[in-house]
Order: C-alpha cells, then sequence, then structure tokens
C-alpha cells in the first residue's frame, strides 16, 4: 500500500506551522503524496469540520515550493464552485512550477447553502454536468490544442492558453463521490477514483460500477484510492475510521487492497505539529508493516 497524508489545512487550529511539520515527515517516512481539503464558505452547520479552510491550490503551491519530493493532490477541489478556465490555468501553473507533481482531485460538492455563499446557487443542480464538461476542457486546453471548444458552459474559439501542465493531459484527474453518477463518471473519465469516509466493505460494492463505466467507455479502469480518517483505539465519533488496535487498523486496510485500493490518504484528525508529526511515526512504525 502506497501511503499519503491529508494536510491539515483545514478545522479550527489549521496553520501553517502544522501543514509544514505534515508535509515534512510525509517526505521524510516516502510517503507520495499531500492532499488538501476545499470549502470556500460554508454555512454555520458545517462550521465545526470546515470554518477554518485554507486555500487548497494555494496551500499546494506554499508547500511544493518548500518540499521538492512529494506530490501535491486535491482531495477534492468543488469545480461547480468555480470557472474551469480559470481552474486550468491555476492547475496548469501548479503543475508547471511543481515538476510535474499534480494530482487533480474533483468532485461536485454537497453543500447546497455553500453554493448560494458564492454565489452560483444556479450550478447546484447542474452540478455533475458542470463537472463532466469541465473534464473535458481541462484535457483539451492541458492537451495544448488550438482547436476550439463549444459545450453547454464554455465556449471558446480564438484564445491562448499557456503555460501547459509539465504533465500535459496527463495529468491525473482523480474523480471523488459516492453517488453512482460520480462512480459512473470516474469509470467514464477519470484517471483514478477516491473515496472518502467509506469502509472497505462498502467500498468493494463500488468497484464493479466503475468497472463496467470504464468498460462502456473503452477506457482503462482507473487507479483506485481512497481518502480515511484513521485513530488509534476505540471510537471518538460516529464517523467512519480506521481504528481500533493496530492489528484491526491493519486488516481494514488488507481490505481496501484486495479491492484494488493501492493508494491510501490518511487523515489525523490533528492540527497540532507535533501531534500530528507523533501519529504520522505511530501509524508509519506499528500499522503500515502489518499491511
Amino acid at each position: 500500500m502506497d501511503y499519503g497524508l491529508c494536510l491539515p489545512n483545514f478545522r479550527d487550529g489549521a496553520s501553517r506551522e502544522g501543514m509544514e511539520a505534515g508535509a515534512e515527515m510525509a517526505e521524510r517516512l516516502g510517503w507520495s503524496i499531500v492532499w488538501t481539503t476545499d470549502h470556500v464558505m460554508v454555512p454555520t452547520s458545517a462550521a465545526d469540520d470546515y470554518g477554518t479552510n485554507f486555500d487548497a491550490i494555494e496551500v499546494l503551491a506554499w508547500i511544493g515550493a518548500r518540499f521538492p519530493k512529494v506530490r501535491l493532490g486535491t482531495s477534492v477541489i468543488v469545480v461547480p464552485q468555480r470557472n474551469a478556465v480559470i481552474l486550468a490555468k491555476e492547475l496548469s501553473t501548479l503543475d508547471a512550477l511543481s515538476g510535474g507533481r499534480l494530482v487533480a482531485g474533483v468532485g461536485s460538492g454537497w453543500n447546497e447553502e455553500e453554493f448560494g455563499n458564492i454565489g452560483v446557487a444556479d450550478r447546484f443542480h447542474m452540478r455533475g454536468a458542470y463537472l463532466d464538461e469541465t473534464i473535458d476542457v481541462w484535457r483539451h486546453l492541458w492537451s495544448g490544442s488550438r482547436e476550439p471548444f463549444h459545450g453547454r458552459f464554455n465556449d471558446f474559439e480564438d484564445f491562448v492558453f499557456s503555460p501547459l501542465p509539465a504533465q500535459g493531459e496527463a495529468v491525473p484527474i482523480v474523480v471523488g463521490g459516492r453517488a453512482e453518477p460520480a462512480l459512473r463518471r470516474a469509470g467514464r473519465t477519470g484517471d483514478w477514483y477516491h473515496s472518502s469516509a467509506t469502509s472497505a466493505a462498502k467500498y468493494a460494492e463500488r468497484v464493479p460500477v466503475i468497472r463496467a463505466a470504464a468498460e462502456a467507455a473503452g477506457r482503462p479502469m482507473p487507479r483506485l484510492t481512497a481518502r480515511a480518517w484513521t485513530e488509534f483505539g476505540p471510537a471518538t465519533s460516529n464517523h467512519y475510521a480506521i481504528r481500533g488496535t493496530v492489528e484491526e487498523m491493519a486488516a481494514e486496510i488488507r481490505s481496501f487492497a484486495a479491492s484494488g485500493v493501492d493508494h491510501l490518504a490518511v487523515w489525523f484528525d490533528a492540527t497540532d505539529p507535533r501531534e500530528l508529526v507523533s501519529l504520522m511515526e505511530r501509524f508509519d512504525r506499528e500499522v503500515a508493516p502489518l499491511v
């Protein structure tokens, strides 16, 4: 199993020091990707989870400049809240400046009130279509094509787009989500699939849906990845987590691997730098060798 870290760029207590400590330890442990979480302006009902949320792309630019070994992933950008072409430029710039380390995780979003807060309330009920077209726009622009693009939400003919990503159109597009349309989108258009807050058993039920969509589209099966809250000992909440004894935690990770998952984005509910580093070291020392 390959491991990554969900940086503590969100929740109360999030800080530059915590994010830097996590990225530094990820490099030291040989974990491959650091991931950021995206929200812009949630309603107060979601404040406990996302009230503080450093921007997902800008954090990766900062981390990428300081830590040259890790790849830089978004888990995941709520694409329909943003302009597709501007996002294409931001991500292309990040990939160019980081030497081809971008992993572009995308999702359609779930919080209707947040869409309204940002001024795109009308887009919430067409967010799946918007995300589909955005992926097409990105691949079109990142390929270096000068051909016109005519879509439902984007229309351009005379344009110059530069810089291109260092990876070109091969930037991995990672589709997140749990609803069946999201699973079909992952198989139909994604390079990777990325789950969140999902048990290994539930994940296994999704794989056939993704595979069938990929086969129908004549595309290879996406790489399978998962993001999971991870905590040692008994449950501290009702949220799904990889938890329990180290043996129980390793067994759950082995169950993910049995479904084809080969990358696990680990999230520890810790923003304090010392606490986060301690949890990462313990996981790498006690759990990872048992998988």
